[in-house]
């Protein structure tokens, strides 16, 4: 048995996220963190890329991948990732950096233990991340 969680994130970043923010992300992404070559990736040295894994998944099925794309202001961000159990702590930390400077409310991604059915939500709400427990429907024809 692994410790391993299936991440999903998909949202768009306010015109405004911060420069800073960016190069986190890019770095998360397993990309140079400043586009430009200011060089400032020292003050990252000890993150771990958790969005980095291209290629087909060892657990979850499906493939693993990680986009940041430009759209007009805003940027927008889709990946999908396992995530050993150890790492959960900087998945938080690094949700609730996107949840702060997402564009919009709502769902903004997933977690799920790999071998469990059911994720849990990861929500914006007015800039908090909020995690949500999903449960299981009743039986069939259960109100």
């Amino acid at each position: 048995m692994s410790d391993v969680f299936a991440v999903d994130l998909g949202l768009d970043l306010a015109p405004t996220v911060p420069s800073a923010v960016l190069d986190h992300l890019r770095l998360h992404l397993g990309l140079d963190a400043d586009e430009g070559g200011r060089g400032e990736e020292d003050e990252f040295l000890d993150v771990v890329p958790l969005l980095a894994e291209r290629g087909p998944a060892a657990r979850i099925g499906g493939v693993l991948t990680g986009e940041l794309v430009r759209a007009g202001e805003y940027w927008c961000l889709t990946a999908r990732q396992e995530i050993h159990a150890e790492l959960l702590p900087d998945l938080e930390s690094l949700a609730e950096m996107l949840a702060i400077n997402a564009r919009t409310e709502g769902v903004i991604g997933q977690v799920r233990f790999y071998e469990d059915e059911i994720p849990e939500l990861l929500v914006n709400r007015s800039g908090t991340l909020v995690r949500l427990p999903l449960q299981a429907a009743g039986l069939p024809g259960s109100v």
